[in-house]
């Protein structure tokens, strides 16, 4: 796919990595993310997973847009959610690559205004700490 036929959503996170190599190996072959483009000597993908799409940069210390000090795990205070159509898959992808899991699969319902939607849903973290949170709709019920 060629970058000008790519949907870009409006919002997209871009992670900064310590190894692009390593991370980029995490995102696209055992999370199965697709690459939409890359710049390897820079260090760089854009990446795409059903609708979620996220960008993957080196860090580089003097072109980088970096605030403060990055000291892992990178991302404190935020996690990314990432609805997938098969989470048991990833599941099973994840444990035979012993990946551990940040917190187990458990289903949550949050309200909306009068009813509950559901999602199954685990936590796992790259390999710089970010958290990433991959759902499954359960669908919708009443609010309790």
């Amino acid at each position: 796919m060629k970058p000008q036929e790519i949907a870009y959503n409006a919002l997209v996170p871009e992670l900064l990595c310590r190894d692009f190599a390593a991370s980029r190996m995490f995102y696209v072959d055992l999370l199965g993310f697709a690459c939409l483009y890359d710049r390897t000597e820079s260090g760089f993908a854009y990446l795409e997973k059903g609708r979620a799409q996220i960008m993957i940069e080196q860090i580089d210390a003097e072109d980088s847009w970096l605030t403060g000090p990055m000291q892992p795990p990178f991302g404190r205070g935020i996690n990314l959610q990432i609805e997938v159509d098969d989470l048991d898959d990833l599941i099973a992808r994840l444990r035979a690559a012993d990946v551990i899991l940040y917190r187990e699969p458990y289903d949550a319902w949050y309200r909306v205004d009068q009813h509950e939607t559901g999602q199954r849903q685990f936590l796992v973290q790259d390999p710089d700490g970010y958290l990433l949170r991959f759902c499954q709709h359960l669908g919708e019920r009443p609010a309790k």
